[in-house]
């Protein structure tokens, strides 16, 4: 999130047609569960001109970055590597660490599309597994984001955004910022109220 290192996930990999959606999921969810951006392949240009929609009419900052070459983004990363797989090591057990490293520096949080190649498990600095079976890259990132930050993502402030949602019980509403209940009104940082 934005007052700490910077921390980027990486979608390696997509397969135009049969993972649009998912990877266009994976950034949606990177920007809403507090990363700071995402880097798609290339060929992902449907997903990231999606996340951009949101993100001027929800508010951010967010960026969204095009690279053709995954593993030179890997390569090069100067900092940590979280590379999230079904076969690393359960996210509870490595949480800590993960923080730890992030408090060093900026974080790379890597999510595959089709298969990886091996030298990615060899070249990340952990390997986290979440819940060690088959399912979603989608739920593994949003899990892990949410124990690398702790529930602190969740209340995030968005800046310039065009939209926002009202939280309620029942109905959807989404409002301009400024018809939003409390819009207007300037919290005493010191009470919260």
């Amino acid at each position: 999130m934005q007052d700490a290192h910077e921390v980027v996930v990486l979608r390696y990999g997509h397969r135009p047609g049969r993972d649009d959606r998912m990877t266009t999921h994976v950034g949606l969810t990177a920007r809403a569960l507090g990363a700071d951006r995402v880097i798609f392949p290339d060929n992902a240009g449907q997903s990231a001109e999606t996340v951009r929609d949101i993100t001027d009419r929800f508010g951010g900052p967010f960026g969204v970055e095009l690279r053709e070459d995954q593993r030179s983004v890997v390569r090069s990363w100067d900092g940590p590597i979280a590379h999230l797989t079904m076969y690393g090591e359960p996210v509870q057990s490595v949480e800590e660490d993960v923080r730890g490293a992030h408090a060093d520096g900026p974080l790379l949080v890597v999510v595959g599309g089709e298969k990886v190649p091996w030298e990615l498990y060899e070249h990340a600095t952990f390997n986290v597994g979440v819940t060690n079976q088959p399912h979603s890259e989608v739920a593994g990132l949003a899990v892990f984001l949410d124990r690398l930050f702790a529930g602190a993502e969740l209340d995030r402030e968005w800046a310039d955004a065009k939209q926002v949602v009202v939280p309620q019980a029942e109905g959807k509403q989404v409002v301009d910022p400024t018809d939003a209940p409390g819009a207007g009104t300037v919290k005493d940082p010191q009470t919260d109220e």
